[in-house]
């Protein structure tokens, strides 16, 4: 993976890229490009290029009204899963939100990616809830880095 780079998305074109990775690994919550930008301004975007590939993305939210944690989501495109992509982002994600909060580490992930599931699972992640969105039909699971204190 020696020409992986993993860049915070802060143009347009990185921008898009971003949307890009989200739209497709999360179909049911496609975002537009003003919904894109708007939550470049509250959470930090990073968007991971395999040469001048679009390989995945990562979110990092700091904490909210809703929890006191940080919350780290790492995307990587099914044809470039296993090769550490989502790894590199995770671990930067985490490295940034463990700036953020004291009070822990959390993600979300769309129930029908079973990869994703999987790759928070071996991280140390467990499972708090299950949720629908208004109009979807697949929840997502909320998990919570396992030995961080809970709120």
């Amino acid at each position: 993976m020696n020409d992986l780079r993993i860049e915070w998305a802060r143009t347009d074109a990185q921008l898009a890229d971003w949307r890009a990775v989200h739209n497709t690994i999360i179909p049911t919550a496609v975002l537009s490009p003003d919904e894109v930008r708007e939550r470049a301004g509250r959470n930090r975007l990073d968007v991971a290029y395999l040469g001048d590939v679009v390989v995945g993305c990562s979110t990092v939210r700091p904490p909210d009204e809703e929890t006191a944690a940080a919350t780290v989501i790492a995307r990587t495109l099914p044809g470039f899963r296993g090769r550490g992509v989502g790894t590199a982002l995770y671990e930067r994600g985490l490295a940034h939100a463990r700036t953020l909060s004291e009070e822990g580490v959390e993600t979300v992930v769309q129930a029908s990616n079973e990869d994703g599931l999987r790759f928070a699972l071996a991280r140390g992640f467990v499972e708090v809830e299950r949720y629908l969105l208004p109009g979807d039909t697949v929840p997502f699971v909320a998990l919570r880095l396992a030995g961080d204190e809970q709120i």
